[in-house]
């Protein structure tokens, strides 16, 4: 079942008052349960493809449909809530807060819907990416690879329909990135998420079923296996 469609997608930015075209007539589907990986030298487009598919930005020509809602047809507030249902997201840097601990970070996006009670459902995530007993420390007194499953764990806190990883494994050493990696393709097989992640690794690329390869803003082929 199809989550996301990208159908004729241009994005064009201003920088120095001269047109910069990110991405130029993209058009990509993408199912539940599909692992996709955007590849290809930086400036190609991988991070901007990203922003659209999360409703982070919107094309400057053609539509995005997230679930079947064009993305650029939603106010202030539906975007929110699309954002917040629909969507996780996992940052080469973790993004997590050093003033929380492990559970309250999980926990955060939970409290900021207005959840109430919501102690279960971080106990269960961090379980699932092999955290259980490291809820109460803080993230500086975790490794790499502990801190980005905090993330994944915070990323899954409300069961999203598709996950973005934007080069989740680029601070992470080879050993480490691959168990990073083996989580993200456990979690498209178990949960059906479809995870769409930019990476420039041939070998994390590897695990996807499904590869696209972006130059100059244009999709130069799209690999299914």
């Amino acid at each position: 079942m199809q989550i996301l469609s990208l159908q004729d997608v241009s994005k064009d930015y201003l920088t120095d008052g001269q047109p910069v075209h990110a991405l130029t007539g993209v058009s990509l589907n993408v199912e539940r349960g599909e692992f996709v990986a955007l590849i290809g030298r930086s400036g190609c487009g991988k991070s901007t493809l990203l922003n659209l598919a999360g409703a982070m930005d919107f094309p400057t020509s053609g539509k995005v449909l997230l679930d079947g809602v064009t993305t650029s047809s939603l106010k202030d507030r539906g975007l929110t809530r699309l954002r917040r249902e629909k969507i996780g997201f996992i940052f080469q840097s973790f993004q997590l807060l050093h003033t929380l601990t492990v559970f309250e970070n999980v926990e955060l996006p939970l409290l900021l819907a207005g959840k109430s009670n919501p102690r279960e459902a971080p106990r269960e995530r961090l379980a699932w990416v092999e955290l259980d007993g490291l809820g109460d420390r803080y993230p500086h007194q975790l490794s790499g690879g502990q801190m980005q499953r905090v993330a994944i764990a915070r990323a899954l806190i409300h069961s999203p329909s598709i996950l973005l990883a934007d080069e989740p494994t680029g601070n992470l050493d080879t050993t480490t990135g691959s168990l990073i990696l083996e989580l993200l393709r456990r979690l498209t097989r178990e949960q059906n998420t479809a995870t769409i992640m930019a990476t420039h690794s041939p070998e994390a690329a590897s695990l996807a079923n499904t590869l696209v390869r972006l130059r100059d803003g244009k999709i130069q082929e799209i690999t299914r296996r």
